[in-house]
């Protein structure tokens, strides 16, 4: 399900084999049944609306006459991007969250767009990004390294809540950032209710065959009430909760429910065992090729096995998660230093308290970290965190991290070619301008996080598409982000809080045990079996593509994978993201993504 186009005087009559036109005056196409609309074509200039948009034709009605408004991208419910074109070049208006990703690459003397970065790749025959991968697989919690850049040398992620000309002509790019969440009065929790609301009613009204992933935790339970909600009666909402196969005794059982019970005409439950086939790490390299390597690669035996149980179980082809809720709603330990900052000492000491506790941590280093931190900008910040890559700093131990960035400890494996391609990231970073200066710290590090977790769900959906199902994320909605990040300080929850703005928000649809939960289950003893039982084919991985590009030294690397399987204490996140790149690359290169062609697809009418 994807979308592209071209910005060049030359007429195009290309696009990726299966493609489709969404318009006959229009060079733009698409991949899939994901929705797209014509809302004006006046002359040479046309305005589409490309992905799930909750906007009516009536407010669609002034595009016709009008530029776009400033809020265009996520004026509306949904997940959606919005294109212009004119002779002379293409404007694109990105959704703030990038939960549809946008990408662009220089293309014979003009641009070519499109929501795949590896179908641009296809076009320009652009390699892999070497860089780009070193920090994904070494520094996953620090995005700023990565920048605009993609997988694929040359093609760009188009600035996310912007407005981007692509002239025809090939001159360079002109991106104005649109979006920025400056704060509003008042409490949040009522927006959150109704921008959640809104969200998951796009999804409802759309897909007659909808189910939900309900764990029993928060955010799980608040789409599934919802969802069951919006449905128009008799429907019942599917509503599935996964558990370990001979065990029902679990929280997330219990917990989920206590939620059908309360909402018992509106939700049919469906308890879902998994056994040894579904444990992490089995079959990754059977992953389908993707832009990006998935957040769910390492568990794909289990959401496969998911998506095929509900589609032939209960003809489910669109599902809800609860993805992103844990990155929208919770409050990062920079939110300390913004406390600081604002000069809010009595909340800034009891919240530190709080956060020593929930940590097992002292409190001392919390103090003296919020303190360094407020006096700091975002490009102290990246200093800090190359001269950490370099060694000349020390490292986070994980506890307090009330820092702009953190970073886990560098593994044994990583070659130092790999640890040079971090630092040149570091120092393009440290270079590049920040385009949200000013925000409160804690809000500037949601932004990045979301951002990562949003694009990096979009892979997750091309998983569960080449399943035959729609997956969608409501929390990741740029509404719902939006909402969220425009909460004043003095309205923002504390640090060691789980989740109050949602629980306050939702409190008359929850159970009251449900929405005083603080934990999750855990499948942490799933990973280590699945990791023991995988562990001949992980060990082969380490020879793989990673090796080749001069990443990983694989004898280190199956010395710590070794050691891992047997349980002794080590960071695992390194591990875990090269072996999702190593699946990645294999598929890649085992898959080619769809020839481009000028071969006549089917046109629909203007």
């Amino acid at each position: 399900m994807f979308f592209g186009g071209f910005s060049t005087t030359r007429e195009v009559r290309l696009h990726p084999a299966g493609a489709e036109y969404i318009t006959t005056a229009s060079s733009a196409w698409r991949i899939g049944d994901a929705p797209a609309r014509c809302v004006a074509s006046v002359g040479q200039r046309h305005v589409l609306i490309l992905g799930e948009c909750g906007a009516t034709d009536l407010a669609l009605g002034p595009l016709s006459d009008a530029e776009p408004p400033a809020d265009i991208a996520w004026r509306w419910p949904g997940v959606y991007a919005v294109v212009e074109e004119h002779p002379d070049r293409t404007v694109l208006h990105t959704d703030p969250a990038a939960a549809l990703p946008v990408y662009a690459t220089p293309w014979q003397g003009g641009w070519a767009w499109s929501t795949s970065a590896r179908l641009l790749a296809r076009l320009v025959e652009a390699p892999i990004d070497v860089q780009r991968l070193a920090c994904s697989v070494l520094a996953p919690s620090a995005p700023a390294l990565a920048g605009a850049r993609t997988f694929f040398t040359g093609i760009e992620q188009l600035a996310p809540g912007s407005r981007i000309e692509l002239p025809a002509d090939g001159s360079r790019l002109k991106a104005t950032v649109q979006w920025r969440p400056d704060p509003v009065p008042g409490e949040p929790h009522h927006r959150l209710r109704a921008a959640l609301t809104e969200a998951v009613a796009l999804r409802v009204n759309g897909a007659p065959d909808l189910s939900c992933d309900l764990s029993g935790g928060l955010d799980s339970t608040t789409l599934a009430v919802l969802a069951a909600a919006s449905l128009p009666g008799p429907r019942r909402l599917n509503a599935v909760t996964v558990h370990p196969k001979g065990d029902e005794s679990g929280a997330d059982l219990r917990y989920a429910r206590l939620a059908v019970d309360l909402h018992r005409h509106q939700i049919r439950h469906h308890p879902l065992p998994l056994t040894a086939e579904h444990l992490p790490y089995t079959e990754i390299t059977a992953v389908p090729a993707t832009g990006e390597p998935a957040p769910s690669t390492l568990t794909r035996a289990r959401l496969v096995g998911q998506l095929d149980w509900m589609r032939q179980r209960l003809g489910s082809r669109t599902h809800l998660t609860g993805d992103g809720g844990d990155s929208v709603l919770f409050q990062p330990p920079a939110h300390l230093a913004d406390l600081v900052r604002h000069r809010q000492w009595r909340r800034m000491v009891a919240e530190t308290l709080g956060w020593a506790r929930l940590r097992h941590t002292s409190v001392a280093p919390l103090l003296r970290d919020a303190a360094a931190l407020a006096r700091s900008s975002r490009r102290d910040g990246l200093e800090d965190l190359g001269r950490r890559l370099a060694g000349a700093a020390r490292q986070d131990d994980g506890r307090g991290n009330v820092c702009w960035f953190t970073t886990p400890p560098r593994p044994s494996w990583a070659t130092p070619a790999a640890r040079r391609l971090l630092l040149d990231a570091a120092a393009e970073a440290i270079d590049t301008a920040d385009p949200l200066s000013g925000l409160d710290i804690s809000v500037r590090v949601l932004i990045e996080e979301i951002r990562e977790v949003a694009r990096t769900a979009a892979a997750d959906a091309e998983l569960a598409a080449a399943c035959g199902t729609t997956l969608h994320n409501p929390f990741l909605d740029p509404r719902v982000m939006d909402t969220v990040l425009r909460t004043s300080i003095e309205h923002r929850p504390a640090v060691h809080a789980y989740k109050p703005v949602l629980g306050r928000a939702m409190q008359d649809l929850l159970p009251e045990a449900v929405a005083r939960r603080s934990t999750k289950g855990s499948f942490n003893s799933d990973h280590y079996a699945g990791m023991r039982a995988n562990l001949p084919a992980l060990m082969a991985l380490a020879d793989g593509h990673l090796a080749g590009l001069g990443l990983l030294e694989p004898a280190h690397f199956r010395r710590h994978l070794g050691q891992a399987a047997i349980g002794i204490p080590m960071p695992l996140a390194t591990i875990e993201q090269a072996l999702s790149a190593e699946a990645w690359l294999h598929a890649h290169y085992a898959t080619q993504a769809p020839q481009w062609t000028t071969q006549p697809s089917e046109r629909p009418r203007a």
